[in-house]
């Protein structure tokens, strides 16, 4: 500690002090967060056995964090306590890793550290993955059998595509016609005729004496117009 002056020592042992008695308030306070009551007295209950799991859903989350938050505040009572027994065996504010010292502004952002910024260790990021993801597949990755020149029957693929037919989260589902497009078309008769019995009708108009006839062009024109098409081509295509 000889970088230190006596004044940043004295400043420094008593941030950890105060750390100390702060974290020694805390778990007394909360029972070390309430780890010393059982979950049945805590939840009221004879048993923490019911009738589903998700009965005490909230109270085992709730434990769960109980249990962080009591391994994290014990963890860093410890490095206070460590960091007061450095200062007693005179080996405190130097560097752990390469012995060199620790300036004194990262001291006092970090009373308990034992490393200099370059040398802190790493924290573990656990690469850990659910044992489930050891047999899962991308979609239609074990029932696909496209890249198989030898397999052509129908497939994970296949059956997406047969179900999508009918609607999927971006089109409308759950109508009459399996070709709906059109939000606004999903009612049962939706396409019936308001105001007119033939398409005929719709399109057709004259003026408010029934003078001039004359064409409003709308859905049921064009669709009037396309099957004309539709049936003038046939009639050509049987007389050749």
């Amino acid at each position: 500690m000889e970088h230190l002056t006596l004044e940043q020592k004295n400043t420094l042992h008593e941030a950890l002090l105060q750390n100390k008695a702060e974290l020694d308030k805390l778990l007394a306070h909360t029972d070390h967060f309430g780890l010393l009551e059982s979950l049945s007295e805590s939840t009221g209950e004879l048993s923490t056995y019911d009738n589903h799991p998700a009965d005490i859903g909230s109270e085992v989350f709730e434990r769960g964090k109980d249990f962080a938050l009591n391994e994290h505040t014990k963890i860093e009572r410890e490095q206070v306590e460590a960091a007061l027994q450095r200062m007693e065996n005179a080996s405190y504010g130097t560097c752990a890793h390469c012995g060199e010292p620790i300036p004194y502004e990262r001291l006092q952002a970090v009373p308990e550290t034992a490393f200099c910024i370059k040398h802190t260790p790493v924290q573990h990021v656990s690469t850990s993955r659910p044992i489930e993801e050891s047999l899962m597949d991308p979609p239609f990755g074990r029932t696909s059998f496209d890249e198989k020149d030898n397999e052509t029957e129908f497939d994970g693929e296949d059956a997406w595509q047969a179900v999508s037919s009918w609607g999927t989260s971006e089109s409308p589902a759950m109508a009459e016609d399996p070709e709906v497009t059109d939000y606004t078309s999903l009612t049962i008769e939706s396409d019936e005729n308001v105001g007119y019995v033939e398409d005929l009708e719709s399109f057709l108009a004259t003026d408010l004496y029934g003078n001039g006839t004359f064409v409003v062009p709308n859905k049921a024109y064009y669709a009037y117009i396309n099957r004309q098409d539709s049936a003038l081509e046939a009639e050509e295509n049987e007389t050749d």
